[in-house]
């Protein structure tokens, strides 16, 4: 959990999650590991990066894995980058953290 937590920082409209994308993958999927040197969460999506393909991808894939409204879930930073800050408006960290343990655990 204290990995996961590294990922994660408060913020008064709700949770910024960094993560570190892979586009043009197999298949989407988040959380796809974890990076301890950068402090992201995997995030692979079957779009490419182009015209924005691969970022709405994110958006809609994270939207869905935190069952979220795809407006409450935003790009902050790295809109041209495999690294990124996303907004989840409204979510608590603890909230997200504990929906990612249990993913966690569904993996194991």
């Amino acid at each position: 959990m204290d990995q996961l937590r590294e990922a994660l920082t408060e913020s008064r409209d709700g949770t910024i999650i960094s993560i570190e994308v892979t586009a043009s993958a197999k298949r989407n999927a988040f959380p796809s590991g974890y990076n301890p040197w950068r402090k992201t969460l995997g995030c692979q999506v079957r779009e490419p990066p182009t015209e924005g393909k691969a970022n709405l991808a994110i958006v809609r894939l994270l939207a869905g894995f935190f069952s979220l409204p795809v407006e409450r879930v935003q790009i902050l930073s790295g809109a041209g980058s495999s690294q990124k800050r996303i907004l989840l408006a409204g979510m608590q960290t603890r909230d997200v953290l504990e929906i990612l343990e249990r993913a966690r655990e569904r993996e194991r």
